[in-house]
């Protein structure tokens, strides 16, 4: 799942992204408003977190400007202030959950895990990949019945390509997806996760195929 951070307390959210990267979760932080809503605008999301008190524009802001252009991407708020105004104001506005900081990250990973679940319900918490099944609210993959052991990064890059099937990825939206947008890691980083997870998927019938120079596509063979 790729999860976007908008918090301008830059070890705060340095700290929530690597401890959902560590779950499996691509995360990208931003730590201005103004930033965090052209790139969501730009970009989208599965979830964010999103702080009120942002430089440039604030949390607030950024969640109507979202519910306005119909993007229903999960929003848990988070915000040092506990009044109960703001978390009606917030809930109101469209947000799906909010947290006071400070908080435990297992209550944060709690929640997006529960969000995570009511999305899958709209949209099918398990996808059939050819003889395989992708439960991505359990981030697991199965044949028959039998989970497949895939590493997170691998599974993310799988994610990714799920997302997009029928079309070329990019190294550099790879990238993006397994380590989060701007992370200082090089784009041929992801290679050798698309080489052991196309050795993986290769015995079910499932191919990734290389354009060169362009990326890679996920192809189901008949």
């Amino acid at each position: 799942m790729r999860i976007v951070i908008v918090e301008d307390n830059e070890a705060l959210a340095n700290a929530i992204a690597y401890r959902l990267r560590d779950r499996g979760h691509a995360a990208d932080v931003l730590l201005d408003g103004q930033e965090a809503e052209a790139f969501l605008a730009r970009e989208g999301a599965d979830l964010v977190v999103l702080d009120i008190n942002l430089p440039g524009r604030s949390g607030f802001e950024i969640l109507r400007a979202m519910r306005e252009r119909k993007d229903g991407a999960p929003v848990i708020l988070l915000t040092a202030r506990s009044e109960t105004s703001d978390r009606v104001a917030g809930l109101d506005m469209g947000a799906d959950d909010y947290l006071v900081k400070p908080f435990e990250m297992d209550e944060l990973e709690a929640r997006i895990r529960a969000l995570s679940r009511r999305k899958s319900l709209d949209y099918g918490a398990v996808e059939k990949i050819g003889r395989l099944e992708f439960d991505r609210n359990m981030r697991e993959v199965s044949a028959e019945g039998v989970p497949l052991d895939i590493p997170r990064r691998e599974l993310a890059v799988l994610e990714c390509l799920l997302d997009r099937r029928g079309r070329i990825v990019s190294k550099a939206q790879l990238t993006d997806h397994v380590y989060g947008v701007g992370a200082d890691v090089d784009d041929t980083a992801v290679e050798p996760h698309v080489s052991r997870l196309r050795k993986r998927l290769a015995p079910h019938g499932i191919a990734i195929k290389t354009a060169r120079g362009l990326g890679y596509m996920l192809e189901v063979q008949a």
